[in-house]
């Protein structure tokens, strides 16, 4: 059993499903209309009242997890939670309630994890697809083949932002409308000439309110197959007519949707205008499905993410027979310390490994200070399966693999990964220091014991002597990490 859990800026959906014979079985859904976009205020911090109503949901679908084990569910936050500046707190206090912890995605990896949800439920063919998915306070504009997404976007407006912001009382107007779908162009402009009709064949929604308008026009047999740009502008003017969200009376449009409906149908009438749509099929996945597609492909050994490092290791020419050593002796130091450093999770060793074959990334920018140079490629790249903590710990280590022990550059990380992750930056550093002379000869096996921030480090007998740069270079070592209150003893 595995399960997916999506906090949207609208909705929170938890769906779970069953492996059988490598394939998905979904045995579960639920789904929650939280609005925690709408509690988000102007200095981006949550009111109390969402706040509550949101933690109130997460602890329903922990009671529905409980039994699954640690690894079997994949949560992730989305716009509202990219934008929320409470220092953690609500992060902490959700994952406490559901159980599992809680991944925040920058807005191109929820663009990617669409479309592999989509994708999924859509006959194998050749032609270009663009997917669209509007959520609370994003929009995700994808374009891809088959299973591979080819270009990934993700636009700042969604129904709930937008309803907040044109038809902040719940009043429709023409002027209003008109101001929505202006504002929504104006975002989709810089975006067009990658976007628009010339470069896909067919396209294909997604999300609670691309389905919402689905269903409303099917119902009033403005359009049988999909969404058309006709039946759109129909809706726009029913809507008008209708002048506020309470009397909407629409069959297939949700009492708890109706609130955010006018700020969803602006958003897809921009899209439709701006990427010169004629019609848009609808599909019933999403990203819950795309989450679980990507669990069951780690399940299966096929992570992304390994993918996603082979990129960057390609694309800045990096020495990969370097990065691979480094990563042997790394995970080998590892695996000594693991238990006396709780660093026995399977996460620990793939950041660990990740951090080996990129720490070198800098040096495509400058030799001096390339540590830093990595940081910032790692920390703000555009990296496909990495969370944003994620992204930031691979930064972080990349950081401080070198010259000073920089224990500040770990302040921005959640204290609960913290230390982990400073004793993660430690072994690389041996490991790194271990083969800075770049030879192929093979090194000595070392032993390493740790006990809180007191280190040993054990060579082969009379080794260090016959190798006195290495000697210097771990007298400096211990200089440097005792700055930064860590005791290093070798010998």
């Amino acid at each position: 059993m595995i399960a997916a859990v999506d906090l949207g800026s609208n909705s929170f959906h938890l769906i779970v499903a069953q492996i059988e014979n490598g394939q998905l079985q979904i045995m579960d859904r639920l789904k929650e209309m939280v609005r925690l976009g709408a509690g988000l205020d102007e200095d981006k911090q949550l009111d109390e009242v969402v706040r509550q109503r949101a933690l109130d949901c997460l602890s329903r679908f922990g009671q529905r997890l409980q039994d699954l084990p640690k690894g079997s569910v994949r949560a992730v936050g989305t716009n509202t939670l990219r934008q929320l500046r409470d220092g953690g707190r609500f992060l902490q206090q959700a994952q406490n309630e559901l159980g599992h912890p809680i991944d925040i995605i920058a807005g191109r990896e929820e663009a990617r994890l669409v479309y592999l949800g989509v994708a999924h439920g859509l006959a194998a063919d050749e032609k270009k697809r663009l997917v669209v998915d509007i959520g609370g306070g994003s929009t995700e504009l994808i374009i891809g083949k088959g299973m591979k997404p080819k270009e990934r976007e993700s636009l700042f407006m969604g129904c709930v932002s937008y309803s907040r912001k044109y038809f902040p009382d719940g009043s429709i107007t023409s002027q209003a409308m008109k101001h929505a779908i202006v504002a929504g162009r104006l975002e989709i402009r810089p975006h067009q000439g990658t976007y628009n009709s010339d470069y896909w064949e067919k396209a294909v929604g997604s999300s609670g309110t691309i389905r919402a308008i689905r269903d409303v026009i099917h119902n009033a047999g403005w359009s049988s197959a999909g969404i058309s740009k006709k039946s759109l502008k129909k809706l726009r003017r029913h809507l008008v007519k209708a002048g506020h969200c309470d009397n909407l009376k629409l069959e297939g449009l949700s009492d708890e949707r109706r609130p955010v409906f006018a700020g969803g149908v602006a958003v897809l009438s921009a899209v439709f205008k701006g990427l010169d749509i004629k019609r848009m099929r609808v599909s019933e996945l999403a990203l819950r499905e795309g989450l679980l597609y990507e669990l069951l492909g780690s399940i299966q050994h096929h992570d992304v993410r390994n993918r996603t490092v082979d990129t960057l290791i390609s694309r800045y020419g990096l020495d990969k027979s370097q990065g691979a050593l480094v990563a042997e002796s790394a995970i080998a130091l590892l695996q000594q310390v693991a238990g006396a450093w709780e660093l026995d999770q399977e996460e620990f060793a793939q950041l660990l490994t990740w951090s080996s074959k990129l720490h070198e990334v800098g040096l495509a920018i400058s030799h001096s200070g390339f540590q830093k140079h990595g940081a910032y490629i790692l920390a703000n790249a555009d990296l496909a399966g990495f969370s944003r903590q994620q992204q930031l710990i691979l930064s972080t280590l990349v950081r401080a693999h070198r010259r000073k022990f920089p224990i500040n550059a770990f302040a921005e990380l959640h204290e609960d990964i913290r230390q982990q992750t400073i004793r993660l930056s430690i072994i690389l550093r041996l490991a790194v220091l271990l083969h800075r002379g770049r030879s192929h000869a093979r090194k000595p096996r070392l032993n390493m014991q740790a006990d809180g921030n007191d280190i040993r480090v054990i060579f082969p007998e009379n080794w260090l002597n016959e190798h006195p740069l290495t000697l210097q270079e771990m007298k400096q070592e211990a200089e440097y990490l005792g700055s930064a209150g860590v005791k290093l003893v070798f010998g």
